[in-house]
């Protein structure tokens, strides 16, 4: 490479240098940084060194330096936090809808944030959650065709599958096309959803990712309906348990005061709460009746129970009738 353009990446290069090999406890000597510079050609005395650096700094790109009889610098900020890091790295191996294969990748590049250094260290510190993982690697690119479909207003087809008792994909529908208007993605119960709205259906449905295949763009725009507009994906996802759809109501739960907490993480810190008789107390939620709702009805025994509407208490009474058929 010509000299001259060797000169208009060194201070490219000093930056990438010590922003991946350095950190406050692994500083980089000036001898150690020009031998560095040397191997991609880029020849600079200590004191050129020293201009480009105070250049890098008064541009924004904080260098720290500590004084010695050779100066030594690093680089402490960077674009995340070691405790961002650790919680990327975390969520990475605890999201089951990521295979094992990409999950590795994740965590290497993440780790990367932190620099070379301490990247290692973080790696060894991994703790392996031995979650199941997909073994669908197209769900990155499924990612892809879905936001780059949102992003230009158009309809998606994919096939949609499920598992046999060998682990062999089924596909839905005689492996026939679904085809539907893309609204959004939404990470819930440990799974990557699509959220779309069904012109067959005339309603919203949730599709996982992870179970999609063959994802492609259509050159139809998506339909324009009434729902879609008014459409509210954070109401809409603390109506739904286990992204269950169903009929919406509006029910009111009498529970143990003990349930506060559980009830703010379950319907979101608006859920309006009044105090009760002695140690209960009264709220009211918008929900879909599914059968994972009425499930969790039962979940807290005698701690919680439905008041209003009757319907979806003699629902709740059945579903729990119908659990206990099994086991007389």
């Amino acid at each position: 490479m010509p000299y001259s353009n060797l000169r208009k990446i060194k201070l490219l290069k000093i930056w990438e240098i010590l922003n991946r090999e350095t950190d406050e406890c692994h500083p980089m000597s000036t001898a150690t940084l020009t031998a560095r510079l040397a191997k991609f050609g880029i020849e600079v005395d200590r004191k050129i060194l020293y201009s480009d650096i105070k250049l890098l700094n008064d541009c924004g790109y904080e260098i720290k330096h500590n004084r010695a009889i050779s100066n030594e610098y690093y680089v402490v900020d960077r674009s995340f936090d070691i405790p961002e890091i650790r919680v990327l790295m975390d969520a990475v191996q605890a999201a089951n809808f990521i295979t094992a294969k990409k999950t590795n990748g994740f965590i290497s590049r993440i780790a990367q944030l932190a620099g070379d250094k301490k990247a290692e260290v973080m790696k060894k510190n991994t703790v392996e959650f031995h979650i199941p993982k997909s073994d669908n690697e197209k769900i990155f690119y499924n990612v892809d065709a879905i936001g780059s479909a949102i992003e230009q207003g158009r309809q998606i087809s994919f096939l949609y599958f499920d598992y046999d008792i060998k682990h062999q994909r089924v596909y839905r529908k005689d492996k026939r096309r679904y085809i539907v208007n893309p609204l959004s993605t939404v990470f819930s119960m440990d799974n990557y959803y699509l959220m779309c709205y069904d012109d067959k259906h005339s309603g919203i449905g949730h599709y996982r990712i992870d179970r999609m295949d063959d994802v492609q763009i259509s050159e139809k725009h998506v339909t324009k309906s009434e729902e879609v507009n008014k459409f509210d994906l954070s109401r809409h996802k603390r109506a739904l348990f286990g992204m269950f759809n169903g009929e919406d109501a509006q029910v009111t739960f009498r529970a143990d005061k003990s349930l506060v907490d559980h009830i703010f993480d379950r319907f979101g810190d608006d859920v309006h709460i009044i105090q009760g008789e002695g140690n209960m107390v009264v709220f009211t939620a918008d929900v879909q009746i599914s059968k994972p709702f009425l499930g969790w009805c039962c979940s807290f025994g005698n701690l919680l129970k439905v008041t209003s509407p009757q319907l979806v208490v003699e629902g709740v009474k059945a579903y729990a009738t119908e659990v206990i058929s099994q086991y007389k």
